[in-house]
This record gives C-alpha cells, sequence and structure tokens, in this order.
C-alpha cells in the first residue's frame, strides 16, 4: 500500500494493481477497497488505483468525524490526483462511491477524463428509488430457492417494521452461492461511524450537483446490473440523462457487483470504454 496526506493531515492509502495508464477507483460503503478486487480482472487492462476513503481500510481515522461527509471527500480525490501528478485523470467509482464521483466531477470537471460509474448510487443528484421499484425488481427472482426468505425480509425493510438487511443480500448478486456469500461477508463496512457521516445532512446538493453535470464534456459510462435492487436499472436510467456524453449499458445476469457475476462481460464493456 502507498500513502499520501489529504488536506486536513489525514494519511490516506490506495493500492496498486495492474499495469498501463492509471484510473482512480473509489468503492462504496463507505468499506475497505479490498472487495473490488482487481475488478474482475480489468487490471490486465488498466493500473487501477483503489483509494480506501478515510477511516476504512488502511486509511487512517480523521480528527474530525464530520470529514466521513462526501462532499468533504472531494478534497481527498482531488489529493490523490495531485499525489499521482495527473493533470487530468480518469474515474472509476462502485456504488455509493459515484456519489462521490459525480461530486468531483461536478467540482473539478476537468480533471476528469472518462467517468465510469458501476451500478451507481445516485443521492448526490436526487434520483429517487423507492419501494415499488424495488419490489419488482425482487419478484424478478421469484424462481430462486433463497427468495421466500429474502423477499419476507425486503418486504419487512419496505414496510418499515424490519432490519434484516443480511437477510437479502442475495439480490444484490447475479448467483447467490459460495462466492459470493464470502465476497458479501468481506465486503461490509467495519467503520459504522463512516457510514453514518457520509451521507449526512448538507452532504448532497442535488440541484447545484445536476446543474453542473449539463455541462459536464468528458464521457461517461453507466453500468447496471440487470438484477440490481440496490440501484435498479430505472433509477441509473433517469441518472444517465443528466450527462451530455452518457452510455448506458445494461449488464444481463448481474447484480450489484457485476465483475463477480460475469468477469469477462464487465471488463470487455469497461476496457473498451476507458480505451
Amino acid at each position: 500500500m502507498t500513502s499520501f496526506a489529504a488536506p486536513d493531515g489525514t494519511r490516506l492509502a490506495y493500492r496498486e494493481v495492474g499495469d498501463g495508464e492509471p484510473v482512480i477507483c473509489l468503492p462504496g460503503g463507505p468499506a475497505d477497497s479490498r472487495y473490488l478486487g482487481d475488478l474482475g480482472g480489468l487490471s490486465a487492462h488498466r493500473r487501477l488505483i483503489l483509494l480506501d476513503l478515510r477511516g476504512t481500510g488502511l486509511s487512517a481515522l480523521p480528527a474530525d468525524a464530520a470529514s466521513y461527509r462526501c462532499d468533504r471527500q472531494v478534497a481527498d480525490v482531488e489529493a490523490l490526483r495531485e499525489h499521482l501528478g495527473l493533470p487530468r485523470a480518469d474515474v472509476l467509482a462502485h456504488s455509493g462511491g459515484a456519489n462521490l464521483a459525480m461530486c468531483y466531477a461536478a467540482r473539478h470537471p476537468r480533471r476528469v477524463g472518462r467517468l465510469a460509474l458501476i451500478t451507481p448510487g445516485v443521492r448526490a443528484v436526487g434520483v429517487r428509488i423507492d419501494g415499488p421499484m424495488r419490489r419488482a425488481l425482487a419478484l424478478r427472482r421469484k424462481d430462486e430457492p433463497w427468495f421466500p426468505a429474502a423477499f419476507a425480509a425486503l418486504e419487512a425493510i419496505t414496510e418499515g417494521v424490519g432490519s434484516d438487511w443480511e437477510a437479502i443480500a442475495p439480490f444484490l448478486y447475479g448467483r447467490w452461492d459460495a462466492e459470493a456469500r464470502l465476497h458479501h461477508a468481506a465486503g461490509q463496512s467495519a467503520n459504522g461511524e463512516a457510514v453514518a457521516h457520509f451521507a449526512a445532512e448538507g452532504a448532497f446538493d442535488p440541484e447545484a450537483t445536476r446543474a453542473a453535470l449539463a455541462a459536464f464534456g468528458s464521457p461517461v459510462l453507466l453500468l447496471v446490473g440487470e438484477y440490481d435492487l440496490n440501484s435498479p436499472p430505472e433509477a441509473v436510467v433517469e441518472c444517465a440523462g443528466l450527462f451530455p456524453h452518457a452510455t448506458l449499458v445494461e449488464q444481463p445476469g448481474a447484480g450489484h457487483y457485476p465483475w463477480m457475476d460475469d468477469p469477462g462481460r464487465f471488463v470487455a464493456t469497461v476496457s473498451a470504454f476507458l480505451r
């Protein structure tokens, strides 16, 4: 691991995997970036710069917990770009990390080359994801052996009478097998404070971010999984419409971690875009 200093002095760590032109990779969670692995083999095409967001992985805990807020971590991404000596950086972000990437692109549009948003979170731009949207998507998995228990937990959560998030984990994968179970267990956020503050009040200004992204001149890829309950295709379609130069790709049979469900298809799509 390599590290650098954030503007507030917090020591942040990142991991480099692969060779070639670098692409800054922002994890969701906020969680240790190790769950990204090498993104299904994308490291054969690009040098992945996998950032551990502050307070996660090998990055230090900040002195001020308020600095976990998404908009305040934009400065961390910019500090990493400067540390790498890149005039412009390609950026890839997964899940909640896409909120950070979109805030970064809105604030530093000339510093972003290509922007790849993988099963993106959409809170930063105010796209609504509601219970009926998730329910309709979940029902497409009704023939899976794990469906009854997972769907019952989802219904309880949607109705505000349940909180068994572990029970709905199968909905996040195209295949709920042993590999998926191990990946899910390893990718859980270990810093509850970082999670709690990431989307705290004031973290997002959707109207301003939408206005900035409407003028964003770089190419954008939005890749969504066909079955992704966390980032439903319907919501990602709306998000894609906010960019003037967006390509939307739905990966068949994939959930929230498309490089796990079909690494070959995932790498072909993303590497072609970045190339």
